[in-house]
């Protein structure tokens, strides 16, 4: 199991040990039962966001954003798209920057809607801006194969 991946429960947060060849074989948690890729991007708060960039061995793509930002509102319906394309190579996930404040001056958002890659726990790549879903998936293709 040590080629295994960690991959963390968009439900409860538990980590999991997944085989990559397992990836696509809809894998569930072995705490709560539930499928670990949805097709949809995880809503993270502060506390959830930590252990969701750190845990997971695969490339999480972070949509920073706000609710009275109207390019993010945009955004998600393509943000949405993408999710179900890129999982489950990929953990998308959504961070409101008014609720998790904290989080956004960590990592220096100045605009938003701000996308982010991080890979085993380090930010990778950011683009700030709309996009629609093939710009969303391209950028973030490019950007984990620049550092695989």
């Amino acid at each position: 199991m040590s080629d295994s991946l960690h991959v963390v429960c968009p439900h409860c947060d538990a980590t999991n040990r997944v085989p990559p060849d397992r990836l696509k074989e809809q894998p569930t948690c072995g705490k709560c039962a539930r499928v670990l890729f949805t097709g949809h991007p995880v809503e993270l708060d502060s506390a959830r966001f930590m252990k969701h960039i750190t845990r997971n061995d695969i490339p999480v793509l972070v949509d920073f954003w706000a609710p009275w930002c109207g390019p993010c509102r945009m955004m998600a319906p393509a943000f949405e798209e993408a999710a179900r394309m890129l999982e489950p190579e990929m953990r998308v996930v959504k961070l409101d920057t008014e609720a998790a404040q904290d989080i956004a001056a960590r990592y220096t958002i100045r605009s938003i809607p701000t996308l982010a890659l991080f890979s085993k726990g380090g930010e990778v790549g950011r683009q700030a801006g709309a996009m629609d879903a093939p710009r969303i998936v391209a950028w973030a293709h490019a950007t984990a194969n620049a550092i695989a």
